[in-house]
């Protein structure tokens, strides 16, 4: 069986999550909410049509994610029918926390249920540019592939989208591969 790293991890100054925020974002279906809130904002009606779900639902994950600051309501607007709508944009919150280890797996899993989601809404699955490497490593060499991968990471968070940007995602793991022992 393959060894835990969570106690050989990086060195990382970002503050800690709060066991609020760790649980708001602990979540694949809010995770896509910052995702959809990232470039634009949206309202609750207009997210729970790009998540098909009810708006109900959309609206308790909205909530959420207010109070623990990772979405910021921007300033109300008059929908079509004369209705009142707040449409919400995603503050980044989550790139600047770290979880602690006792809700890294419940993270884990919300990202790969998200990225699984967001890849089958890819009309074409020759765009999904995906690759697979099998290493074996030491510790030493699994702390400086996740510094390299926090250095990377943390500098594509900090790009300016030129002005013909068009939304990727980027999803990259590393995992202990069990089949292989």
């Amino acid at each position: 069986m393959a060894e835990k790293r969570s106690s050989e991890r990086f060195k990382d100054d970002r503050p800690v999550a709060t066991e609020a925020e760790a649980k708001a974002v602990a979540s694949a279906v809010r995770l896509r909410i910052l995702r959809l809130c990232l470039d634009a904002p949206l309202t609750n009606k207009e997210i729970a049509q790009r998540l098909g779900s009810n708006p109900a639902t959309a609206l308790h994950h909205v909530r959420k994610l207010v109070e623990t600051g990772f979405l910021a309501a921007q300033e109300e607007r008059v929908g079509a029918r004369g209705a009142r709508e707040i449409p919400y944009l995603a503050t980044r919150k989550s790139w600047a926390l770290q979880l602690g280890d006792e809700f890294r797996s419940d993270l884990a899993g919300a990202m790969l249920e998200a990225f699984r989601t967001e890849v089958a809404q890819v009309d074409d699955p020759a765009e999904v540019n995906a690759s697979r490497l099998g290493l074996r490593l030491n510790d030493e060499q699994y702390r400086e592939i996740t510094e390299r991968f926090k250095a990377l990471f943390d500098d594509l968070a900090s790009m300016e989208p030129g002005p013909d940007a068009k939304p990727y995602s980027l999803f990259m793991a590393i995992h202990p591969d069990a089949g292989r022992d």
